[in-house]
C-alpha cells in the first residue's frame, strides 16, 4: 500500500509540473507577439491580477465627449480587459485647480492628456511626473511629424514627461478673389503656400490700391488667438520668440523691433489696419463676412467653422517671412503618467497609451477624434474620404512647425504682456519701446 500511494503522489506532482509549463509557455508566447506589434514595451498582461487606472483628460476635440472615449475604452479592454479605465473630464476653466488640488492630496488620476505646457514644464518640471523615456524609441523618435515634437515632450534634465497623440499648425488665409481682383496673387507661391516678406508689403499695397479698405488686421484686444500676431511680427524678420533653452523671452531684438515697426508702417500707409478692441474671434468673423481681406489665425479647427460662411475661397498661406523659411506655431497633444509610486499602475498606464498611440486598429481613430493631425508621419492622412476631408489641405503645413517655445516659464503672464505691448506700439508708433517694456514684464 505504502509504495502504491508512494507511486501515486509522484504521478500527481508530474502532472503538475506539466500543466504549469503548459501555462507558463502560453503566457510567454501572447506577450511576444503583443511585444512584436507595438512600437514600445507591451507591459499588459490580460491573464494577470485587474488594475484600476483613472484617465484625465481635457477637453482636445471629442475627447470631451463620453460617447468617444467610452469607445475608445472599449476597445482598449477587448485586448487588455485586465486593466479598468475610469475617465474624469477637465476643463480649461478649473482644470488646472483640479489637477494641482488632486496631486497635493494625492487623489490625482493616473494619466492627464494634455500638451508640454502643462505636462512637460509645468508638472513634469516640478517632479510630478513619470520619465518615459523606455517608450520613447528610435523608431519612434524617426516616425515624428516635426523635429519640434520630440523637444516639446523633453524637459531640460532630459526626461520625457509627454507621449504625444496628435499636433497642429495654426497658419494665415486670404481671401483668394480679392487677391486674384487685386492684382496681388503674383506675390504669392501658391504651391508651397509662402510668401516673402517684401511680397506681403506689395500684396497689401496691391489690396489698398485696389480699393480693399482692410487688407489685414493686427487684432490685439486680448489674448485670444495671439498665437496669430506672435507668428506675424517675429516671421518677417526671422526673430527669435524666446532663447533655445526656453529660459527667457527674446522678441526684444533687432529682428523683432523690425518686423513690428514694419507693421505699425503699413498701419500708417493703410496698407494694413489694426484694432485694439478686438481678438481672433472678432477677426475670423470680418475675415469670412469679406470685410478683411485675410485672416492671421487659421487653421483646419476655423476652416470648419468659418469657410461655410465665406462667399469667397478661403487660402490658407503660411506666415511671410524674409529668409523663405517660415516657421508656424502649434499645438502639441499627448498623455503622460502622474508619479504616484505604483508601479503596476504605471505600467497599466504605459499600456493605455501605447494600444491609443500605437495600435494598427485604434491610433488613427483616437487622432481623428481630436480633430489634429498625427505626430506621428506613418499614419499619413486619416482624414481622406471621412466627413473631414477638408482637413487634408492642412497637412501641408506640419512640416513648417517652428520652435514649440509655449513650454517658457510665466507663459500665462507673458500673453498678457504680449497684447499690452501691441496696444502700445500701434499707440505710440514706437516699437523699440513698447518691446523694451514688453521685455522687462516678460522677463522680470
Amino acid at each position: 500500500m505504502k509504495k502504491f500511494l508512494a507511486l501515486l503522489l509522484v504521478l500527481v506532482m508530474a502532472l503538475g509540473l506539466v500543466a504549469c509549463s503548459v501555462e507558463q509557455s502560453g503566457n510567454t508566447g501572447n506577450n511576444t507577439a503583443n511585444n512584436t506589434q507595438n512600437d514600445t514595451e507591451d507591459t499588459g498582461d490580460t491573464s494577470g491580477e485587474a488594475v484600476e487606472i483613472a484617465l484625465w483628460t481635457y477637453p482636445i476635440g471629442d475627447w470631451g465627449k463620453p460617447e468617444v472615449v467610452d469607445q475608445i475604452i472599449a476597445n482598449f479592454n477587448a485586448k487588455y480587459p485586465n486593466i479598468e479605465v475610469t475617465v474624469q473630464y477637465l476643463d480649461y476653466t478649473n482644470g488646472d485647480a483640479q489637477v494641482n488640488t488632486a496631486m497635493e492630496g494625492g487623489t490625482v488620476g493616473d494619466i492627464i492628456m494634455e500638451g508640454p505646457e502643462r505636462l512637460v514644464s509645468n508638472w513634469g518640471a516640478n517632479g510630478k511626473m513619470v520619465d518615459l523615456s523606455d517608450m520613447w524609441t528610435d523608431e519612434m523618435k524617426a516616425d515624428m511629424a516635426s523635429e519640434s515634437i520630440e523637444k516639446a515632450c523633453q524637459w531640460t534634465d532630459g526626461a520625457y514627461y509627454e507621449y504625444p497623440l496628435c499636433m497642429t499648425t495654426h497658419c494665415m488665409a486670404i481671401n483668394y478673389e480679392a487677391f486674384e481682383a487685386a492684382g496681388a496673387l503674383q506675390y504669392i507661391d501658391e504651391e508651397n503656400r509662402t510668401w516673402t516678406t517684401e511680397n506681403f508689403v506689395k500684396a497689401c499695397e496691391a489690396l489698398r490700391d485696389a480699393g480693399y479698405s482692410v487688407p489685414g488686421i493686427v487684432y490685439c484686444g486680448g489674448q485670444g488667438g495671439d498665437q496669430g500676431t506672435r507668428a506675424l511680427v517675429r516671421n518677417l524678420y526671422s526673430a527669435d520668440f524666446t532663447d533655445a533653452e526656453h529660459t527667457k523671452y527674446t522678441m526684444n531684438s533687432d529682428n523683432g523691433v523690425k518686423g513690428l515697426q514694419l507693421l505699425i508702417d503699413m498701419v500708417n500707409d493703410k496698407s494694413m489696419t489694426y484694432d485694439a478692441g478686438i481678438v481672433a474671434s472678432d477677426e475670423l468673423t470680418l475675415f469670412a463676412n469679406g470685410t478683411s481681406c485675410m485672416s492671421f489665425c487659421w487653421n483646419a479647427s476655423n476652416w470648419a467653422t468659418y469657410a461655410s460662411q465665406a462667399s469667397f475661397t478661403p487660402f490658407a498661406m503660411t506666415f511671410p517671412t524674409d529668409d523663405g523659411q517660415p516657421e508656424l506655431d502649434g499645438g502639441i497633444w499627448g498623455f503622460g503618467i502622474v508619479d504616484k509610486g505604483d508601479q503596476a499602475k504605471i505600467d497599466a498606464a504605459k499600456t493605455f497609451i501605447d494600444f491609443v498611440c500605437n495600435d494598427e486598429s485604434q491610433a488613427s481613430d483616437s487622432v481623428y477624434a481630436t480633430g489634429f493631425f498625427p505626430a506621428r508621419s506613418s499614419l499619413g492622412d486619416i482624414y481622406a474620404g471621412t466627413e473631414k476631408e477638408g482637413y487634408s489641405e492642412f497637412l501641408m503645413f506640419m512640416p513648417y512647425l517652428g520652435d514649440y517655445y509655449n513650454v517658457t516659464p510665466k507663459w500665462s503672464e507673458q500673453r498678457t504682456a504680449w497684447f499690452e505691448m501691441l496696444q502700445a506700439a500701434f499707440s505710440s508708433g514706437d516699437a523699440a519701446s513698447a518691446l523694451a517694456e514688453y521685455d522687462a514684464k516678460a522677463n522680470s
